[in-house]
């Protein structure tokens, strides 16, 4: 059990992103299938709960995975989530549904 449980460890620091830093709780999920326009306002701006909550609202998606620096992400698509990317810097690089 001690061996699982430092294989496991690593994984689970990893999902904090790079430098293990990234925006802060996950927002509330929004209503319904996500919609790209307009997401562009959003680019450059700090990456935090509070902005991942108006994403949410200005997509009209479901869920928000964030993408960290450097972070590996599955290629599914899903017509109900926003993905998120920021630099190092916390800045948002890009939004987009799926």
């Amino acid at each position: 059990m001690r061996t699982a449980a430092l294989i496991f460890l690593p994984l689970l620091a990893a999902c904090a992103g790079a430098n293990g830093k990234g925006p802060a709780a996950q927002p509330p999920a929004a209503e319904g299938p996500c919609r790209d326009e307009g997401l562009d306002r959003f680019l450059g701006q700090t990456a935090s709960a509070a902005t991942g909550a108006e994403l949410l609202k200005a997509s009209g998606a479901r869920t928000l995975r964030w993408g960290a620096p450097g972070m590996a992400m599955t290629m599914d698509f899903r017509a109900d989530r926003l993905t998120v990317s920021y630099d190092g810097k916390m800045a948002i690089t890009s939004a987009r549904c799926g």
